[in-house]
């Protein structure tokens, strides 16, 4: 599997069988943190949930429609970002990405987003990266204005989170 070093804080690594236990971890650890924001940790608790979430993703992966990778802050695992989806027909990428309480603050979002950002356009030659963030998600949002990203839409009742209904900001760039 192949790892990418973002900094010398930072690696990536796409996401392997033997991450199941450690996300699971993560997310009972995180569980109150993740649900604010996300949707899946509610109904992606236990080991056997990530092991099929990593299966189709590395599918995924192999058949050139998506990227998900594993987030490691000073060789532990924090997080996850991904290339949510890769549309070669529309030359867009869309990122999403989850990060440990405990690893927030230390702008590991904002570099490693910036990492996907230079490989969708430079590698994937990509013409357009969109982030969608629930609009009340403040920390998110902020990363997506300090990428440059800018506001495209607002959706209403875009998701459902755990019972509660949330708007959508789509903040996009657009290769130069």
């Amino acid at each position: 599997m192949f790892s990418l070093k973002v900094d010398n804080e930072i690696k990536l690594s796409l996401i392997q069988k033997s991450f199941a236990p450690i996300y699971a971890k993560l997310v009972q650890e995180n569980l109150p943190y993740l649900e604010q924001w996300l949707a899946w940790p509610t109904h992606c608790k236990i080991e056997q949930d990530f092991s099929s979430f990593i299966n189709k993703s590395l599918h995924d992966y192999a058949d050139g429609k998506s990227m998900v990778c594993a987030i490691f802050y000073n060789e532990i695992l924090v997080g996850n970002v991904s290339f949510n989806t890769i549309n070669n027909e529309l030359k867009k990428v869309e990122i999403g990405y989850w990060l440990t309480a405990s690893a927030q603050g230390n702008g590991i979002i904002t570099r490693v987003c910036k990492k996907l950002i230079e490989i969708a356009f430079d590698e994937l030659l990509m013409q357009k990266v969109q982030i969608s963030t629930a609009t009340k998600n403040l920390a998110s949002r902020a990363v997506c204005e300090r990428l440059g990203l800018k506001q495209e839409a607002v959706i209403a009742n875009a998701e459902n989170l755990n019972g509660r209904i949330v708007d959508h900001a789509i903040y996009v760039l657009h290769r130069t």
